[in-house]
């Protein structure tokens, strides 16, 4: 594509050379062609010869003044004054102009599929199209004009971006020098490890930062440890003997030195004398300085003790609290979800016999029977009468038994209720189930009596008994099918309970 040059603007004032050849869908015809430009004409005027020119072409040819035709002279028809071009000595040709336009043409630029008249080129495509090839004028970089926006946000070597601390603009090749100065840059604390802390308010930070580590006061005496400033005074107290020796071999050094040297003078003696003298006394208030400071790290130490061992009764004491609190708060979280449960249980219990029980996202619940996940599902509770029998439903959407795989399988069930001493056993009621028709035409019913042998019609002693009902109660092909049995992902199960005799 750097190879391109850029496609002209569109231009409707006919300032611009002729249209180029290879925008032509059709033969391409001399008649139709600048005898200056040599391409196709856009706004033709003709001259005096009989020639044609893009009106621009012509006007810049005339613009120094009467010229020879060019086309004349290679046609060898040159004839004065007829073949001199000069100002006002061309007409527009507005029959060849409506030829030209009418031309059928294609955009030339690659990649694009527009497709019309050369007219509609000029007034709608030309300088629009987003396949012309336009130049930066940053980086002087070719690329399409769809291009141009992407190229300007992310490619553009040239192009300005605003810091993302300090918000300033730089251009993308200074942006890297720039953050090594940015006032706003995000530092990381040494000691701390702080983040982001702007380049301005570092020093700042630094200064009452506990953890950032500090040359000991006695480095200039040969302590080389560098130490947190909140643990200052314990490396000062541990070391109070490693920096008293340091002090005393510095001392001694001096004396030393002050040995060896050969008085110049009584005077130079003098003044040596006086500044050892000083020296030494500097060195003694440093000394009584680190013995007072040591005194009261020590008293200050058994003070943060003291109020540390309160700290931690205080921190068990309120520990109990909470675990105390904790259990409490789970207590009450599990009472919560047992009334909610007797709340829907009850909400959906009925107490005439008759339950109808809606199952709905009915595809998903048939894909975990299928895997396995839920092979089955009860129902909530229902009543023959408010201190009658207690019952439910127990369905198998992939089958169970000999109905695996092949049927819905679907019991009844006899749970244990509150009124259980005051009834007849074994429970000895017909039972009828129900899948509906929600078209309310052909419901699949199955009726039982119970076989009172059974132990799942005696009186329960755990919460319900073994189900006993129908493993082939519905061939699972009836609901693979367009069916009325299923309508909204939803199904109906309808028991009807005889409370005949009761």
């Amino acid at each position: 594509m750097a190879a391109q040059e850029p496609s002209p603007p569109s231009s409707l004032e006919g300032n611009k050379p002729g249209f180029p050849k290879k925008i032509l869908a059709n033969n391409l015809e001399d008649k139709h062609l600048c005898n200056s430009c040599q391409k196709i004409l856009r706004r033709p005027l003709q001259a005096q010869c009989g020639h044609r020119f893009c009106s621009f072409c012509f006007n810049k040819t005339v613009s120094s003044g009467p010229q020879k035709c060019s086309a004349c002279i290679k046609e060898d028809l040159f004839e004065e004054p007829t073949s001199i071009l000069k100002q006002g000595g061309a007409f527009p040709d507005n029959a060849a102009r409506r030829e030209v336009e009418a031309l059928a043409a294609v955009c030339p630029n690659e990649g694009c599929t527009w497709t019309g008249t050369i007219k509609e080129f000029e007034a709608s495509h030309e300088g629009n199209c987003d396949f012309m090839i336009i130049l930066c004028p940053s980086c002087k970089e070719l690329m399409r004009a769809n291009e141009q926006e992407r190229h300007n946000e992310r490619e553009c070597p040239e192009r300005t971006l605003n810091c993302k601390y300090c918000k300033e603009p730089f251009l993308l090749k200074n942006i890297k020098a720039h953050d090594e100065i940015c006032p706003k840059y995000p530092m990381i604390c040494e000691g701390c490890a702080k983040k982001k802390i702007p380049r301005e308010k570092y020093v700042d930070h630094i200064k009452f930062c506990s953890k950032f580590k500090a040359p000991c006061r006695f480095h200039v005496v040969g302590c080389d440890t560098s130490v947190e400033k909140e643990k200052i005074h314990d490396h000062e107290r541990q070391c109070s003997y490693e920096h008293l020796n340091l002090l005393l071999h510095f001392i001694m050094g001096i004396k030393v030195s002050l040995e060896s040297l050969q008085p110049q003078s009584l005077e130079v003696a003098s003044q040596n004398a006086v500044g050892l003298e000083l020296k030494v006394n500097t060195f003694e208030n440093i000394v009584c300085v680190l013995n007072r400071e040591m005194e009261r790290s020590c008293t200050t130490m058994e003070a943060y003790n003291r109020q540390h061992r309160l700290d931690q009764d205080k921190i068990e004491i309120l520990n109990n609290k909470v675990r105390q609190l904790e259990r409490t708060v789970s207590l009450r979280d599990l009472s919560i979800v047992e009334m909610e449960g007797k709340m829907r249980e009850m909400s959906a219990a009925t107490y005439d016999g008759i339950f109808v029980w809606k199952i709905s996202d009915f595809t998903k619940k048939r894909q975990d029977a299928v895997a396995g996940r839920a092979p089955a599902m009860f129902s909530p509770a229902f009543y023959t009468s408010k201190y009658g029998y207690k019952m439910c439903l127990r369905i198998y959407l992939n089958g169970d038994g000999t109905g695996r795989g092949s049927h819905l399988s679907l019991f009844f069930v006899v749970m244990r209720g509150h009124s259980d001493a005051l009834l007849k056993w074994p429970f000895n009621q017909k039972v009828t189930l129900m899948l509906l028709d929600q078209n309310n035409r052909e419901h699949i019913i199955d009726a039982f009596r119970p076989d009172i042998s059974s132990s799942s019609f005696q009186r329960p002693v755990s919460d319900m008994n073994i189900a006993s009902g129908c493993p082939l109660f519905c061939p699972l092909s009836k609901l693979d099918s367009k069916n009325s049995y299923i309508r909204d992902d939803t199904i109906f199960i309808k028991a009807i309970v005889d409370l005949t005799g009761l």
